[in-house]
């Protein structure tokens, strides 16, 4: 009797399978789509030099509601990431985790490429509480960081 069960239940687990495989479909989870584009280290337009002080300091760190709000000497940024970025100098020198914010050359192993992406590998996308860097903005900075981070 015990066999004759054994039997019984391969089989019926065997026509269970098959009828699953026919109408089941894929049993691969939905993941959507990539929540961001993988990033890469590649300057998108070689012919164009960012400067640090025209492009980087003077039309990202400065805007309205973005980087220099928090990061420089005495404010809520600088104090609890050590971060500064009110000059090329301590922009290039880091914050207090000892993670290197900047990479040269190497824009997606920078912190501060990292931290401004929309899905950061840590703690919240930057600025903090602002709207998020534009297009042009996020081209700016990975160019700069992929055309070697200079003090331009």
């Amino acid at each position: 009797p015990r066999n004759n069960t054994l039997k019984l239940f391969a089989s019926l687990l065997s026509t269970l399978t098959v009828m699953c495989s026919l109408h089941c479909g894929s049993l691969e989870p939905d993941v959507g789509p990539l929540a961001q584009e993988p990033c890469v280290n590649e300057d998108s337009d070689p012919s164009v030099d960012v400067s640090f002080s025209r492009d980087i300091a003077g039309a990202i760190f400065s805007t309205a509601g973005s980087c220099l709000v928090c990061h420089v000497p005495g404010e809520v940024g600088e104090q609890s990431s050590g971060l500064d970025l009110s000059s090329y100098t301590t922009t290039i020198s880091g914050g207090s985790s000892g993670d290197q914010t900047v990479v040269a050359g190497a824009p997606c192993d920078s912190v501060l490429w990292q931290k401004v992406s929309p899905a950061p590998p840590f703690g919240a996308r930057m600025p903090l509480g602002g709207a998020p860097l534009s297009d042009s903005q996020m081209t700016l900075l990975r160019d700069w960081i992929a055309e070697g981070a200079l003090d331009n």
